[in-house]
């Protein structure tokens, strides 16, 4: 499903701020692989994402969606293929509108439209019960403007916009960040529903070892824009937050990391 070879940027180059964000990418993804990512802040994952999304074009390298060469195609013009969820839950949603115009919005994402679209009896009745389904007591409030909603709900309707039409890659960057504890566990549990009813493609970054462990079927772990490790559905059965640690401080001897940078890193992952 995607296909990225020799994919390479670099931001501000030529000058005292250049910082080499990917370096050399391959990567094959399959039809229905949840794959994890994990790494330290500035090894390239969001970058990743953000080529995979075309919001960054790459300076060389090739991105295929099924088949598709989408390497030089914007954002808006890989919609058709492509959902995404932020960390935060104010970004994929538009804050004046209903929930319900909301949800209409997301599916006609990447469709020729036009300029009205109606909001019927139909869709406003199958609205109703997909947001019952998310149990976060909104199916009676689809007429409320979303920005008045909380962080939890509001991420729970963006994930579910991003999964309404079935996209063929789902992109998830650290979409449960800035949520509290239990809402982050209602977005989890949600996101394992809607990616396996759909055998969705999907990529998540994530700053918990734990999460990286347990979801998926690949994990990724990167490091000053490389994939350093590519951790198979099976060997992450066996590991534990533990193993994924010492790897990190075999990564630290390799690449010389001083104690307070392997520090730090611990505690992103803690």
């Amino acid at each position: 499903m995607i296909t990225i070879s020799d994919l390479n940027i670099t931001f501000n180059a030529g000058t005292i701020n250049e910082v080499k964000a990917l370096q050399d990418i391959n990567l094959k993804i399959n039809d229905g692989e949840f794959v994890t990512i994990i790494g330290t802040n500035g090894s390239g994952k969001t970058t990743l994402l953000n080529m995979i999304a075309g919001a960054v074009l790459p300076d060389t390298g090739k991105i295929l969606i099924d088949g598709i060469d989408v390497t030089r195609k914007k954002d808006f013009r890989r919609a058709k293929y492509i959902s995404r969820v932020f960390q935060n839950p104010f970004s994929g949603t538009a804050p004046e509108m209903t929930i319900a115009e909301n949800l209409l919005l997301a599916l006609h994402r990447g469709k020729r439209r036009l300029p009205k679209i109606s909001l019927n009896h139909k869709m406003f009745s199958d609205f109703k019960s997909q947001v019952e389904a998310l149990e976060m007591q909104l199916e009676d409030r689809l007429d409320n403007v979303i920005g008045s909603l909380s962080g939890g709900q509001r991420q729970a309707l963006t994930l579910l916009m991003a999964v309404i039409t079935q996209p063929k890659v789902l992109l998830l960057d650290e979409h449960t960040a800035a949520l509290d504890p239990k809402a982050a566990s209602q977005i989890i549990k949600l996101t394992k529903k809607f990616i396996e009813q759909g055998s969705l493609t999907s990529v998540m970054i994530t700053h918990s070892m734990q999460q990286a462990l347990e979801l998926g079927t690949r994990t990724i772990m990167m490091y000053k824009g490389k994939i350093i490790d590519d951790i198979s559905e099976r060997d992450k059965k066996r590991l534990t937050v533990d193993d994924l640690l010492d790897k990190f401080a075999e990564l630290r001897k390799r690449e010389k990391l001083t104690e307070d940078i392997f520090d730090q890193l611990k505690r992103e992952y803690a």
